[in-house]
């Protein structure tokens, strides 16, 4: 028999396979797509802002990449552990005004942090970071930290991460032992790996195994060992810097796909056929972002040597941030409730 106490019952909801009830399972088919549809009125201006609303794309990378990336670890912690709080003392807009200007501020300082310690306004580091959020908040479950309290989970969380990404940087970029290009694009992949099990399909198959620690153990492996072994294999044929654009495009698909449009039109299917089609609505819209961010780029005028850049940018940063502010912070406001 399996005991309650080894089963973790309160995990986020984007990682339960069958969170959702069967009544907001009906009204999340019947507000899709007009609900995602509308959603992009906030989406796209906001990742267009955040792409190229600093003075031209060129200068908005330099100057917006570095606290953006920073913000993404405090995004998670509002959105995963938080439940929208402080935001959700407020009604309306103004909840996701405030939770948008803590994750401003929070990004801004974050990145002056980074710069402090690091001596550069390292990205890689900051992305490192926020997969490594991720890696404890969805595929861990945030255990063993979870249901210890409301709000210090989430800052012990965040904290967590933070040491252990500056250790890795500090421990591997710094010494001269793996390039920061080669270390942002392994956690690019391996972020984009996180999507896929844990966005793109609820956590399924993981979620199945009642035993926790049984559980946690073949999640963690089975991600890191997809990401690892994705990236060796892509490294033979791809650059860093491209590896990390097409797990960028990878990472913002899945949540414009399973977050933005809840996984529109396979949320109609039965579970197996589902699945599929939305794996296959992912690597679509990856392959068109692949491909139509960087003409945007070049009719931008982006100069070569920082097309690649600004593309990971775009997709990684901007529209990830912007879909994730809609729909976990700003709770689809003023389009509609989030299921």
């Amino acid at each position: 028999m399996t005991s309650s106490s080894e089963v973790l019952d309160d995990r986020p909801a984007v990682c339960k396979p069958d969170a959702l009830s069967p009544a907001e399972l009906a009204d999340a088919r019947r507000a899709q797509p007009r609900r995602g549809l509308l959603g992009c009125a906030f989406v796209l201006p906001v990742t267009a802002l955040l792409a190229a609303g600093a003075g031209g794309p060129a200068r908005t990378l330099e100057v917006l990449g570095p606290p953006v990336t920073f913000a993404l670890p405090i995004v998670a912690m509002i959105a995963f552990w938080w439940a929208d709080w402080p935001g959700s003392l407020l009604r309306g807009g103004w909840s996701g005004v405030s939770d948008t200007a803590l994750v401003a501020a929070g990004g801004a300082v974050l990145a002056l942090l980074g710069r402090v310690v690091t001596g550069t306004a390292s990205v890689p580091l900051a992305a490192g970071i926020f997969t490594l959020m991720l890696q404890l908040t969805l595929v861990g479950e945030g255990w063993p930290l979870r249901g210890r309290g409301e709000r210090w989970p989430g800052v012990a969380a965040l904290a967590v991460s933070w040491v252990a990404g500056l250790a890795l940087f500090l421990g591997l970029v710094r010494t001269g032992a793996v390039p920061g290009e080669e270390y942002g694009a392994v956690f690019a992949v391996l972020g984009a790996w996180q999507m896929v099990w844990y966005v793109a399909l609820r956590g399924w198959p993981f979620a199945r195994i009642r035993r926790r620690a049984i559980r946690l153990a073949t999640a963690h492996g089975a991600v890191l060992a997809c990401g690892f072994v994705t990236y060796a294999v892509v490294r033979l044929a791809w650059e860093p810097d491209r590896i990390a654009a097409v797990a960028g495009a990878a990472i913002a698909s899945v949540l414009v796909v399973a977050m933005l449009f809840e996984a529109w039109p396979a949320i109609r299917l039965t579970p197996l056929p589902g699945r599929s089609s939305v794996l296959v609505l992912v690597a679509l819209l990856t392959a068109v972002l692949s491909w139509v961010v960087p003409q945007v780029a070049h009719w931008a005028a982006v100069p070569d040597r920082l097309v690649v850049g600004w593309s990971t940018h775009t997709t990684l940063n901007a529209l990830s941030l912007a879909v994730i502010l809609h729909v976990a912070v700003w709770r689809r406001w003023p389009a509609g409730s989030a299921p």
